[in-house]
């Protein structure tokens, strides 16, 4: 290919402008424009019964929506080399802390759920530190990986890996105690816990230890559910949902063992299901649905995808769950592009923090699987988690900024 001095001086101009992927933050700032809209439309019934204004709920999560839209900005335009690693290990050190601190600080500046403390009290709004952890947390490995495990042999035997891989485990159990038994949730030690098998399998490591992994993980997993009566309840509420159409396809002689009668009615997602069939093809039409109506609680947070199925139909869930994957999509190409390995890893990181949560999600209302009580990205109401998603995304455009410049002197080392 011929490039004379205009080719050169245009490449040049891109080299100094080094935009963002603006795309990335333009379909993040529609969900999270979708998530103030249907925080005014699913709460009609829970500021009734609480005797709350009737823009309660809107007003708040309008301005944590713009909060975190300028915020996406304004990290957009850093450059990633001064501010990814101090952001990430700043939460990562901080909110790890402030988990651990939680349970002996006194009633009036934490706020319970399910029996655990889980938000700390602040002035006009309440602080999730695991969501913001869990930024730390992607970077801690990314970096940590980066220097200590992705170039080491991958075949190594057993021991030796395991010892290689030790720190990184001890470091994860402890996240297990703090979220699992102090906090009561199970859901994001499962999140994590897929990340970081996950980011271990690209930072070169071999099948045997991911299946050692996967036998601890099953065993533990197990140890978690039977140690809380809470959870062994939510089990117990979804096999009375599913046992039916497993049974039907099982031998005969597995029935009487595996049938429980008298089970728990597992209302909450019996009416998540019922919400998600009134919505039809096209929805009832927003702020028209029935049964956000006192009959689905948390329809806001936990629950908020049936309740917009209700409203805008299976047609405008197929729009959100393009926007998600469309997301998820534009992080993996950032992530694919980039040629630091610890970018490289964090990207890798964030895009799945964004499924799996989304994913868990979707499962659990929908009964295929247990609910999980983790909230959906950028469209569940609440504060922390909108902030964090939108510090995430930040750091990633501003990664993105570094994959459009390498791109570009590539072009010029070609000339």
């Amino acid at each position: 290919m011929y490039f004379n001095k205009t080719n050169i001086k245009s490449i040049n101009n891109n080299l100094n402008k080094n935009e963002a992927d603006y795309t990335l933050f333009i379909l993040v700032s529609l969900l999270i424009i979708i998530s103030i809209i249907f925080s005014y439309s699913l709460t009609i019934y829970t500021v009734e019964y609480f005797g709350y204004n009737q823009f309660h709920f809107f007003i708040r999560q309008s301005l944590v929506g713009v909060v975190s839209i300028l915020l996406m900005w304004f990290l957009s335009q850093r450059d990633p080399d001064k501010t990814v690693e101090k952001i990430g290990m700043t939460f990562f050190i901080i909110f790890f802390l402030l988990m651990i601190a939680m349970p002996f600080l006194p009633a009036s500046l934490v706020t319970a759920s399910g029996g655990a403390n889980r938000w700390i009290r602040l002035p006009g709004f309440s602080l999730s530190p695991v969501e913001f952890f869990k930024i730390g947390f992607i970077y801690f490995l990314s970096w940590s990986f980066h220097r200590k495990v992705i170039y080491q042999p991958k075949k190594l035997g057993l021991v030796d890996e395991v010892l290689l891989l030790a720190p990184y485990f001890l470091t994860f159990f402890v996240v297990v105690f703090i979220i699992a038994f102090l906090q009561k949730d199970l859901g994001q030690v499962v999140l994590l816990g897929v990340i970081l098998v996950v980011l271990l399998i690209f930072a070169n490591r071999s099948f045997k230890i991911f299946l050692a992994l996967g036998i601890i993980a099953l065993v533990g997993l197990v140890g978690l559910i039977v140690a809380a009566p809470h959870r062994i309840q939510r089990i117990h509420s979804w096999w009375a949902m599913v046992q039916d159409g497993i049974l039907s396809v099982l031998p005969s002689w597995a029935e009487p063992y595996l049938r429980i009668d008298e089970l728990p009615e597992p209302y909450q997602v019996s009416h998540s299901l019922n919400a998600i069939h009134n919505g039809g093809f096209f929805g009832q039409g927003i702020a028209l649905g029935d049964i956000k109506v006192g009959f689905l609680s948390e329809v806001h947070t936990d629950f908020v995808l049936a309740g917009i199925t209700e409203e805008i139909g299976l047609v405008g869930l197929f729009i959100i769950c393009t926007l998600i994957f469309s997301i998820v999509w534009r992080i993996f190409k950032i992530s694919r592009r980039v040629e630091n390995p610890i970018y490289h890893l964090f990207t890798l990181g964030v895009a799945l923090m964004i499924i799996i949560a989304f994913l868990i999600n979707s499962y659990g209302i929908s009964g295929m699987i247990p609910i999980k009580g983790i909230a959906v990205p950028f469209l569940s109401y609440g504060g922390s988690s909108m902030l964090a998603m939108a510090v995430s995304i930040g750091l990633v455009l501003s990664i993105s900024r570094v994959v459009k410049e390498e791109d570009v002197k590539k072009k010029v080392k070609n000339i």
